[in-house]
């Protein structure tokens, strides 16, 4: 797969990215440690070598499962991962930085995130002057080679980016998905910071596997996302609809024509989630396939309906 500059760094990452959070089983159903290592050592061996975990994601084990995965295969891979909003002191951020660095059995992390501004979940408000203080110096000190953020908006990203050069910004975006375009994505596209955008196939929903009345099981995350609610949900099915006979065309998956989509967005990444090696190996194909401006509009076009409506007072994903 080839391969693009992170922010304005030398490190090369894939344009897709494999997310981990299922792989720290906690808000997922069904997870098994065999299977996610399985999965992870699929996606490095299929070329999908930069891998996005979190702290937070089942407090470390998703980071354990990446290094049982592919620690032999450390030099091949891009690591990233996240400090959570509850430890963005100062010592908080050290301290977390080298739990990760245990958990992922590595001397230093590629590009080290931060999770979600502070105040998030209640967490304390700290002064983004603290945190990137620690990022700099972890940084300075070669335990990271690139900081990034996550869940931010525009002015929290420009007020980071005061105390330090952040690379990267991570935030939900998909077809269906699309606050970043607002104001976000303009500014990263200004300071070259490259966007990794998560939930590209909308948890799901987008590869059109789920169909009128589906439950998710209380315990699973995808219970409370927006897109997976009543009406948000209806318009989204017939969406998908429209969106078949497009991907047949092209002798693809609706999934894949979504991925695609987001590839040819300004300066995004896709960090996509698999269960499976065969998941991985189906989504690694939306890297080769090329969308013309037409069926780019057509795509656009689509997804209105959806976005029309979700909640313009709220950017979260998920009504927790």
């Amino acid at each position: 797969m080839q391969t693009r500059s992170l922010g304005r760094t030398e490190i090369q990452i894939t344009p897709l990215i494999l997310g981990t959070w299922q792989a720290g089983k906690r808000w997922w159903v069904g997870i098994e440690d065999e299977e996610s290592i399985r999965t992870i050592r699929a996606a490095v061996e299929a070329g999908m070598t930069t891998i996005d975990t979190a702290e937070v994601y089942g407090e470390g084990h998703s980071e354990r499962i990446v290094a049982a995965a592919v620690g032999d295969l450390r030099d091949r891979c891009v690591y990233a991962t996240k400090v959570f909003a509850n430890h963005l002191r100062y010592k908080d951020v050290i301290a977390a930085c080298e739990r990760s660095l245990r958990n992922l059995n590595t001397d230093y992390i590629d590009l080290y995130q931060i999770h979600w501004p502070a105040g998030s979940f209640g967490s304390e408000i700290v002064p983004i002057e603290e945190t990137m203080q620690a990022m700099v110096e972890l940084q300075a000190a070669g335990k990271i080679r690139a900081i990034g953020v996550s869940n931010f908006s525009r002015a929290q990203l420009a007020e980071a980016m005061q105390y330090g050069r952040i690379e990267s910004v991570q935030p939900p975006y998909s077809l269906f998905w699309r606050w970043a375009e607002a104001e976000l994505i303009p500014f990263c596209i200004e300071h070259e910071i490259t966007v990794l955008a998560y939930s590209p196939l909308a948890q799901g929903l987008l590869t059109g596997r789920f169909g009128p009345g589906h439950q998710f099981e209380p315990e699973d995350n995808r219970s409370k996302n927006q897109l997976f609610q009543g009406e948000t949900y209806a318009r989204a099915l017939e969406a998908i609809e429209l969106m078949k006979p497009i991907a047949t065309s092209l002798g693809t998956t609706v999934g894949n024509l979504a991925l695609a989509w987001l590839l040819h967005q300004p300066q995004t990444c896709a960090i996509v989630g698999a269960r499976h090696p065969e998941q991985v190996r189906e989504n690694i194909k939306a890297a080769d396939l090329p969308l013309d401006r037409s069926i780019l509009a057509m795509l656009d076009e689509i997804s209105q309906p959806v976005i029309a409506t979700l909640d313009p007072e709220n950017p979260v994903m998920w009504k927790w």
